[in-house]
């Protein structure tokens, strides 16, 4: 992918870019950077895309870009820790009532594990393309970039465990093996509906998903839940 810059009409040989970069604030300007890097590494991959593309799609000169960023590595990373984040968050969200309630509250181990694998569907949903980042990407040879990639999934299992020590009779250890285990889960649920609506874009002429996403949630939570629930009592 290679583009070419905009110049500005009434003869000026000035490029645009030259005047465009000098409008935007510097904070804005990263931002700006960054929307635009999640949105053609999710399309084309990390090794199809070039600091060249991104500063042709973003109208500034290589120079600009390397200012804000170092490498296209580091760019790439950033863009991974800002998807991660939004995973992180939204299974922080879907924890929260179980590890907020009332000790005397029944805990359903279930609606949590649901919740869980529920939180990863709906980010790849939402992400749409970017969700590629998290659950497809092209550099997980590279360790940094596994290391990122990754680190959503082991904060998350920390956090799947921290309910089960706080809510069930269960040691730290044993509750973090689960935890684990529930992610890898919840990653493979999200996985398989960014690959069905990948497939599908591609088939636009030939019907749609072969599974919805909530039969997806559906099917892998309870198969999760299944293997769970006999080491789960409710805390007395």
């Amino acid at each position: 992918m290679t583009g070419s810059q905009a110049r500005p009409e009434g003869g000026n040989d000035v490029p645009a870019t030259a005047t465009l970069t000098h409008r935007i604030p510097r904070a804005a300007r990263r931002i700006q950077l960054l929307g635009i890097a999640t949105r053609l590494f999710a399309a084309h991959g990390y090794h199809h895309i070039s600091m060249d593309d991104l500063a042709d799609e973003a109208g500034v000169s290589k120079p600009v870009l390397y200012r804000h960023f170092p490498s296209k590595l580091e760019l790439y990373l950033e863009v991974v820790d800002a998807r991660g984040a939004e995973l992180v968050a939204a299974v922080d969200a879907a924890l929260a009532p179980a590890r907020d309630a009332d000790p005397s509250v029944s805990f359903d181990g279930s609606d949590v594990v649901q919740a869980v694998v529920e939180a990863y569907v709906s980010f790849a949903v939402d992400a749409g393309q970017s969700a590629a980042l998290l659950f497809e990407s092209d550099v997980m040879r590279d360790d940094a970039v596994r290391e990122r990639v990754l680190r959503p999934d082991a904060v998350n299992a920390d956090a799947f465990a921290d309910v089960l020590v706080l809510r069930c009779r269960m040691d730290r250890e044993q509750a973090l093996v689960l935890g684990r285990t529930c992610t890898a889960i919840a990653r493979s649920a999200a996985t398989e509906v960014a690959e069905q609506a990948r497939l599908a874009a591609r088939r636009k002429d030939h019907g749609g998903r072969d599974v919805d996403d909530a039969t997806i949630s559906s099917i892998l939570s309870t198969f999760a839940w299944r293997g769970l629930r006999s080491f789960v009592a409710p805390a007395t």
